[in-house]
């Protein structure tokens, strides 16, 4: 099989339940819908599945030409409708650079925070693609070869969901950790390009299941077990992240040319 696009998944808000899209629209910042808001807590630091576990049992929908947003909860309540902002705020991402943003108002932040038990504050970037873990490299890739790879690493029968890295593309039709070697090439996704820029490297929101945010995978103990010597641009690294050298849209089934 020629390498092609497995899975598209964006999360509209930053650690909440991420969504399977059939395709989309790759622009020099990233992917519109992907991570347009993101969580604060009240010492205004940023937050996200790694710190609350249970925010992936909130499905967020947006709407960027309407300006609508909808949150639905596990007991089957939606709260929907259109947002307003307020107070400008600036967030540290990882001690690496600040995303300046404004406080979205009204019942966005409460439902939150009433849902996982701690108060969060909802949060807009001014500019689009300013929420994603790494400035200038909008687009992660991580192949199934790899997951398999990862699989038999962890000698466990059951296959693991993708879910668990939250990237925004899969790809198969390729060897196990094939994509470590785009490091430094332009690859081709349908309509667009990407220029490969680093390894991903994997935090502790891995180990948790993607429906339920239980801790029931030792996905870091693993990585450093069977690529934990291995050189590359982070640590623990699973899958890589690249920039977006040419706008244009990626489908699922679309083919991958490094």
């Amino acid at each position: 099989m020629p390498p092609r696009v497995a899975w598209i998944t964006v999360a509209p808000v930053k650690g909440l339940a991420l969504l399977h899209l059939e395709s989309v629209r790759l622009e020099l910042f990233g992917v519109r819908e992907n991570r347009r808001f993101y969580l604060i807590g009240e010492d205004g630091r940023l937050l996200n599945g790694k710190h609350l576990a249970p925010l992936v049992q909130i499905r967020a929908e947006w709407d960027e030409a309407a300006g609508t947003l909808a949150l639905g909860f596990p007991d089957g309540n939606i709260l929907a409708g259109e947002i307003e902002l307020g107070d400008a705020v600036s967030t540290s991402f990882y001690g690496r650079r600040e995303v300046e943003g404004r406080l979205v108002v009204g019942p966005w932040s409460d439902a939150i925070s009433s849902f996982v038990g701690r108060r969060l504050s909802l949060v807009q970037p001014r500019e689009l693609g300013a929420a994603v873990d790494r400035a200038g490299g909008p687009v992660t890739i991580l192949s199934t070869a790899s997951l398999e790879a990862l699989r038999e690493a962890a000698g466990i029968a059951e296959p693991i969901d993708a879910r668990r890295f939250r990237m925004l593309f899969g790809v198969e039709g390729v060897g196990p950790h094939e994509e470590d070697s785009w490091l430094g090439r332009v690859v081709r996704f349908g309509e667009a390009e990407v220029e490969v820029r680093g390894n991903t490297g994997r935090c502790l929101v891995t180990s948790r299941h993607p429906d339920s945010g239980a801790r029931n995978l030792p996905t870091l103990d693993v990585l450093a077990e069977y690529r934990g010597d291995l050189e590359t641009t982070e640590r623990l690294a699973f899958g890589v992240w690249a920039a977006v050298t040419e706008p244009g849209v990626v489908r699922l089934g679309d083919p991958v040319v490094p």
